[in-house]
């Protein structure tokens, strides 16, 4: 017997739409890609995008869909994440480093599941909070 997880509507392949997505922070990607699947140690993330020169790049994370904050490997960048799922809707991870939340990464799903927007934002010192807004659309496997 299965459980279906409240994240369920997230677990997939997508592909990123540049034409709908609002790189305000950084330059926009030539293309990208997004794979979300159940991991070993919870939800597993990749991140695979070609940059405007032509070259590729890719990052995964793993994060434990509980609402409390793990340790992570962020180097000097973060060392603990916090992934909760409020609602079938929405998947969001924060990034802290001694304590202090540095980064916000929060997921919808849109049109009923084949769009997810992911908005990115950044919290500095100052107060600002630079953000990115990428679209993507769910890859269909024949």
């Amino acid at each position: 017997m299965t459980t279906e997880k409240i994240y369920e509507g997230f677990l997939g392949d997508w592909e990123l739409d540049i034409a709908a997505s609002d790189f305000g922070q950084g330059e926009a990607p030539a293309a990208g890609g997004y794979k979300i699947s159940d991991g070993k140690h919870g939800i597993l993330f990749v991140i695979e995008w070609t940059d405007a020169e032509g070259k590729s790049h890719s990052y995964n994370f793993t994060g434990i869909p509980d609402g409390e904050p793990h340790p992570f490997d962020g180097q000097d960048l973060v060392d603990s994440m916090v992934v909760e799922v409020p609602t079938a809707q929405e998947l969001t991870s924060r990034g802290f480093y001694k304590g202090r939340e540095l980064m916000v990464a929060a997921r919808f799903l849109m049109e009923e599941g084949a769009v997810m927007e992911i908005t990115q934002t950044v919290l500095l010192p100052d107060g600002s909070k630079p953000s990115n807004v990428a679209r993507y659309r769910r890859k269909l496997h024949s």
